[in-house]
């Protein structure tokens, strides 16, 4: 099922063909900050199914010895569209609030729960990882 999306101010679309697994929320200190928030949401999708149009810009962090992260935005409101862990050179994580079908999407993992802000709990029966999956 195709899912589409924009940006907060409209100007950047985006529209996924690939299959969307379920959001992972990122409780990692660099997705706290880049999203302001307690986490970060995402959807781990093949690259290659993903279509950007519209002002964007990226930011490229190291997140680790020889891993990176870069992370794409809307140059006009700033809205994160997605980000592209060089670990996962044919994925990127979509960043799930700006689709349209966003409510509609099941939770699957909580990542980097060991920085979890201490207010919020375990979501029930969803997978819990102090790192990522396999790292």
């Amino acid at each position: 099922m195709p899912h589409t999306g924009s940006c907060l101010c409209g100007q950047t679309k985006i529209t996924i063909t690939s299959t969307l697994k379920d959001q992972v929320l990122c409780h990692c200190v660099d997705c706290r900050k880049a999203s302001g928030s307690a986490f970060g949401s995402g959807g781990l999708t093949k690259r290659d199914g993903v279509k950007i149009e519209g002002p964007v810009k990226t930011f490229t962090l190291s997140i680790g010895p020889g891993r990176e992260c870069t992370r794409t935005f809307c140059t006009n409101c700033g809205s994160q569209i997605s980000q592209a862990p060089s670990a996962f050179p044919d994925m990127m994580s979509v960043k799930t609030g700006i689709l349209d079908d966003f409510v509609t999407l099941p939770i699957g993992a909580e990542v980097f729960v060991k920085d979890r802000c201490t207010a919020l709990k375990a979501l029930d029966g969803v997978a819990q990882f102090n790192a990522l999956p396999g790292k």
